[in-house]
């Protein structure tokens, strides 16, 4: 019986941080900030107690829970009301790199060695610290860079050339699989994929590994 209930207690528990996750956007599958972590570890320690608990029923359980949720949900609410909660609580980029100066204060106020910001800047192409005019730590750990312009790569709108757009590549087939979403998506048919593989020499689908194709390059088959 403790297995049985020790199961739907794992379930309640991963619909509730999905439903936490959804709720809050994707944004925050890319962005972790300090307050993010808190109330992740917060979720394990929930759980954890209650899994190895048996005095907690799945009723006491589903009011953390809520009280979690709940609790999460206001916190972004007026996170997003006010600039003031959103500073305190998941903090603002501190401008370590300011016109090629770096400030020293912030530096030390980060915790923040020489050796681990030319680190963060050679995962980012840059081995240099003469390229960087503008670097911003951000409240999620990452570093953002503006390089003095004599650094940055040069584009087609420095050398006055007008380029076509490129436009994305998608999955047609996968593994011998046509995937009719992606057709549909794009608006095309089996029958005009068929047609198009007949082409490229490839009668048939299902001898295909990957397929993949884009208006700007066409088709690319393994």
């Amino acid at each position: 019986m403790d297995y049985v209930i020790n199961g739907f207690k794992l379930i309640i528990g991963l619909i509730a941080f999905m439903i936490v996750i959804r709720s809050l956007g994707k944004k925050h599958l890319a962005e972790m900030t300090p307050y993010d972590m808190i109330y992740l570890l917060m979720f394990g320690g929930i759980l954890e107690e209650t899994l190895y608990n048996p005095k907690i029923s799945i009723w006491q359980f589903l009011f953390s829970l809520g009280v979690w949720v709940a609790s999460i949900y206001v916190i972004e609410k007026l996170v997003t009301k006010s600039n003031k909660v959103r500073v305190l609580l998941k903090g603002e980029p501190d401008h370590l790199i300011a016109d090629g100066e770096i400030n020293l204060k912030l530096m030390k106020k980060n915790q923040m060695e020489m050796e681990q910001l030319r680190t963060m800047l050679r995962q980012q192409g840059i081995f240099s610290l003469r390229e960087v005019k503008d670097l911003f730590l951000e409240p999620g750990g990452d570093i953002s860079i503006n390089q003095f312009a004599k650094y940055k790569p040069v584009t087609c709108m420095d050398l006055h050339l007008n380029e076509e757009e490129v436009w994305p590549s998608v999955l047609l087939i996968d593994e011998g699989e046509i995937q009719q979403e992606v057709l549909h998506a794009i608006g095309k048919t089996e029958e005009w994929l068929r047609n198009e593989l007949a082409k490229e020499r490839w009668p048939n689908p299902h001898d295909i590994i990957y397929c993949e194709w884009s208006k700007t390059d066409g088709f690319f088959i393994k």
